[in-house]
């Protein structure tokens, strides 16, 4: 029986309800905290990249957009320890899922840009339309800003879900590669095992840094915003 390529990114069921919201709540209770007064070693490099991560982000942003700190965090946080756990085997990663993460940038992008018209709109009504603009070229500019903007938080959704996607089938194919060449020729088996490891350690990496690319485009919008 030939198995399903797109099998894994189907949304899992347990009794015929739907357990993604398990799953969704799952990684937040792999994050170790302490109760005591003095810190051990893993909670120590937790705080530092916590601390080191947070000021990466919110150097550029004044006052009013600080207060997004403990919301861009917690993002980042999610989505990082969402797609590391998407790599284990037979699981299931809530990020491959377009729903999920427009239900993740449309709200953000929508507290930016309101935030934006709130409080400067001559501001947030100026990017709309460049200073020295021929007058011909006025309704065009206004309606292309005008999309651009709109389809900001489709970008960052499709963005996540396309390179976490295409990292899962990638492995998943080489993974069969390496299992039918298995009896067939083991030295190419080796070589193919290996390349799997590699591509393997490379989706660590992507799924770190697109944990860390989402959340700064959002802090970007904000700032663009504030």
């Amino acid at each position: 029986m030939n198995e399903n390529l797109f099998a894994s990114f189907i949304a899992p069921t347990i009794l015929g309800l739907p357990a993604a919201v398990l799953i969704i709540l799952f990684p937040p209770l792999l994050i170790p905290t302490s109760k005591y007064l003095i810190n051990n070693r893993l909670i120590t490099t937790q705080q530092w990249l916590i601390k080191l991560t947070s000021k990466q982000m919110m150097t550029m942003h004044n006052t009013k957009g600080r207060t997004w700190s403990l919301m861009l965090v917690s993002l980042i946080i999610f989505i990082a320890t969402t797609n590391l756990l998407g790599l284990l085997p037979h699981s299931f990663t809530p990020t491959t899922q377009l729903s999920m993460n427009l239900a993740m940038a449309i709200p953000l992008w929508a507290g930016a840009v309101i935030m934006g018209f709130r409080s400067k709109i001559k501001n947030a009504l100026a990017h709309f339309l460049p200073q020295g603009t021929p007058t011909p070229l006025i309704p065009m500019l206004v309606i292309i800003e005008t999309i651009s903007l709109l389809i900001q938080p489709m970008a960052l959704a499709v963005r996540l879900t396309a390179n976490i996607t295409a990292g899962h089938l990638l492995m998943h194919l080489i993974g069969s590669a390496t299992l039918a060449m298995s009896t067939i020729n083991l030295p190419s088996t080796l070589i193919i095992f290996t390349i799997l490891i590699l591509l393997t350690t490379l989706e660590i990496a992507v799924a770190l840094i697109q944990a860390y690319v989402f959340t700064l485009l959002v802090s970007l919008y904000l700032h663009d915003n504030t």
